[in-house]
């Protein structure tokens, strides 16, 4: 892959917690290097609240944000994608769109925390976590240097970033 800015897609079932916290941490973390999308195999159709709340808390940007479907990325007009992640285990198994440009892919898997029970905080402490984990997933990606490697170098990565943290 050359030098150049690289478009990554977080999928999930809802899209509502964890794509959109990946998407909005890409963005953070990549420095205009790695540009964050997210979307869903059957959209909810709002960002959950607790993930606004969050995020808003730590000073990222909620602007934009929606809870959209993947076919939106699927498209002709959409932005070709040069990795393309799951983050729950149910859109993993799912029969997703063939994506243009045949992007790395890698399962990222992770509880959701728009399913937590309990009370109001131990709610909030499940999307900090989910938070802190996509953190340090982002953060080991978008130091790879991506540009130097090959296809097959990158997805061992991907994935065992996936795997291990």
């Amino acid at each position: 892959m050359s030098d150049k800015n690289y478009n990554l897609l977080f999928l999930c079932t809802g899209n509502s917690a964890r794509s959109i916290l990946a998407e909005v941490l890409v963005e953070h973390w990549g420095k205009g290097r790695f540009n964050g999308f997210s979307a869903g195999s059957f959209p909810r159709g709002e960002v959950h609240p607790l993930t606004i709340e969050l995020l808003d808390r730590l000073g990222l940007s909620t602007q934009g944000l929606r809870s959209k479907s993947w076919d939106e990325f699927a498209g002709p007009d959409a932005p070709v994608m040069d990795f393309v992640f799951t983050v729950c285990d149910q859109a993993a198994g799912e029969v997703c769109p063939v994506w243009p440009g045949n992007p790395v892919t890698a399962h990222w898997g992770m509880p959701d925390p728009a399913a937590a029970e309990g009370t109001d905080e131990q709610k909030r402490q499940a999307f900090r976590a989910t938070h802190r984990q996509l953190e340090v997933r982002i953060k080991l990606l978008v130091a790879l240097p991506i540009e130097k490697l090959d296809r097959m170098s990158i997805q061992r990565r991907a994935d065992e970033i996936g795997r291990s943290v």
